[in-house]
C-alpha cells in the first residue's frame, strides 16, 4: 500500500523523507506500505485518517531513505506526467497534486509541490518554473510558456518529454562511449597492480634459493613489484590529485574548460562521437524550440546552452550575433566553421522551403543515428583490443614469473 503525505502548506519549504510503516485496516486486516511525509507525526496523521491502526512507523536509511537526488529523467516523467493530467482536463493546481503523490522520490515530490504552491499563490506555471533554474532549463519554461499563451499547454508539455527522452537517450550513448573504456583501463591497472603487489613478491621469495642468476624478463618484473609495493600509495594520490585539479580548473577557470573541450573533440573515434553529439543536441534544441513558436534569436540563445561543448556554445553565440543582424541561420552556420557541411546544407534547404524545424529534427535524427553507429563500432574495435592488452600484461607476468622454474627443470 503506497501513500503520499498532504500537500505543503504556503510557503513551506521542508524536507521530506520515505517513512516506511506497518498496521492493521478496519478489519483487522494487516497492511503496510510507504508514505513521503517530513515527520512520524504527519504519518500516523494521514493513517489515522484512513482508520488505520498504526503499529510501527520508521524512517527509511540508506539510499532510499532520503530526500535524495533530482536527475533529468525524473523531470522527463514530471512533464509527461502533467501533459497526461491537463490533456485529461484535470485543472493545473489539482495534476499538480496527483503528480506530487504518484512520484516515489522525496526530493521530486517535494519540488511538485513547491510548484503547486507558487501556482496557488498567483504565479503562471512558467513563472514557478523559472524559480527552480537548477531543475527547469530555459527551454522547459520557455516552452510552458508559449504553451499558456497559446492554450496548449498538453501539446507544449509532451514536446518537452520528448525532447529531454532523446537527449537523455543522446546523453547516455557518449556516456557510454566514454566510461567503456575508461573502465577497461581500470580494471587493467588494478589486474596488474594485485598481480605486482600480492602474487610476484610470493615467487621473488621461492628464487631467493635457487642460487642462480635470474633471467632479465624476471628481474624487470621484480623491480617493478618492489617499486609498486614502495609506491603505490603514492601512485594513488597522484591519480586523485590529477583528477581533483582538473575538476577544480575546469570549475574556476572558463579558458581551461574550453582548451579541454576543444582537445576532447580531438581525440580519436571519441572526438567525433563528442562533435556529432553536439549537433545533434544543438538541432534537437533549436528545432524544439522554433517549432514552439520561440523567436529564432531567442532559440539559438537555449540552444546555446544545451550544446554540451564551449566550443560549440561559442560558434552557436557567434550564430546568433549573425542572425540578429539579419544573416540567414545556414550562412552563420557556414561562417563559423565548426557545424559538418551537411548540416548546414540541410538547414539550407529548411529554411528555403519555410520547414526549418522539421529540418532541424531530421538533422539531430541523422546525427543521434551517427553517434549510435560509433558508440556500436568503438565498443566492438575495443573488444579485441582488450583481450590483447589484458592477455599481454597478465601473461607477461605470469611467463616472467615461470621463466626460471623452466630454466632450473632444463638444467635438471
Amino acid at each position: 500500500m503506497n501513500m503520499a503525505t498532504q500537500p505543503l502548506r504556503k510557503g513551506q519549504k521542508t524536507k521530506l523523507y520515505r517513512w516506511r510503516w506497518t498496521g492493521k485496516g478496519p478489519n483487522g486486516r494487516k497492511v503496510g506500505g510507504e508514505i513521503i511525509a517530513p515527520k512520524r507525526a504527519e504519518v500516523e496523521r494521514v493513517l489515522a485518517g484512513q482508520n488505520i491502526i498504526v503499529k510501527q512507523v520508521r524512517r527509511k536509511g540508506g539510499f532510499g531513505g532520503g530526500m535524495g537526488k533530482i536527475k533529468p529523467r525524473d523531470i522527463m516523467l514530471f512533464a509527461r506526467q502533467m501533459a497526461t493530467m491537463i490533456r485529461a482536463g484535470v485543472p493545473v493546481l489539482q495534476a499538480f497534486q496527483v503528480v506530487a503523490e504518484s512520484l516515489k522520490k522525496p526530493a521530486m515530490s517535494a519540488l511538485v509541490q513547491e510548484l503547486m504552491n507558487d501556482v496557488a499563490a498567483g504565479a503562471s506555471f512558467s513563472e514557478a518554473l523559472k524559480r527552480h533554474p537548477e531543475h527547469f532549463d530555459r527551454l522547459f519554461a520557455n516552452l510552458v510558456e508559449a504553451g499558456e499563451q497559446s492554450g496548449s499547454l498538453d501539446h507544449m508539455l509532451e514536446r518537452v518529454a520528448t525532447y529531454k527522452e532523446k537527449v537523455e537517450s543522446l546523453k547516455s550513448r557518449v556516456k557510454k562511449a566514454l566510461w567503456y573504456p575508461a573502465a577497461v583501463i581500470v580494471v587493467a591497472i588494478a589486474v596488474t597492480a594485485l598481480l605486482l603487489i600480492k602474487v610476484v613478491p610470493q615467487f621473488e621469495s621461492l628464487f631467493h634459493g635457487f642460487g642462480a642468476e635470474l633471467p632479465a624478463m624476471t628481474r624487470m618484473t621484480i623491480a617493478m613489484s618492489e617499486f609498486a609495493q614502495q609506491y603505490w600509495w603514492w601512485g594513488l594520490l597522484g591519480v586523485a590529485g590529477f583528477i581533483f585539479l582538473l575538476r577544480g580548473g575546469m570549475k574556476k577557470s572558463e579558458a581551461f574548460r574550453f582548451r579541454m573541450h576543444r582537445l576532447a573533440l580531438r581525440i580519436p573515434v571519441i572526438g567525433d562521437i563528442l562533435d556529432k553529439s553536439a549537433v545533434a543536441r544543438y538541432s534537437r534544441t533549436l528545432a524544439t524550440t522554433f517549432g514552439a513558436g520561440v523567436p529564432l534569436v531567442e532559440a539559438l540563445e537555449t540552444a546555446e546552452g544545451a550544446a554540451g561543448n564551449m566550443v560549440y556554445e561559442r560558434a552557436i553565440a557567434q550564430i546568433r550575433e549573425d542572425v540578429a543582424t539579419g544573416q540567414q541561420l545556414h550562412f552563420a552556420m557556414r561562417l563559423t566553421e565548426q557545424f559538418p557541411p551537411l548540416a548546414v546544407q540541410m538547414v539550407g534547404i529548411g529554411e528555403e522551403a519555410g520547414s526549418l524545424d522539421a529540418m532541424l529534427n531530421r538533422v539531430a535524427d541523422y546525427y543521434e543515428e551517427e553517434v549510435d553507429n560509433k558508440v556500436d563500432t568503438l565498443t566492438s574495435l575495443l573488444e579485441p583490443f582488450i583481450i590483447v592488452i589484458l592477455g599481454v600484461l597478465v601473461g607477461g607476468l605470469v611467463i616472467s614469473m615461470y621463466l626460471p622454474i623452466f630454466e632450473l627443470g632444463s638444467v635438471i
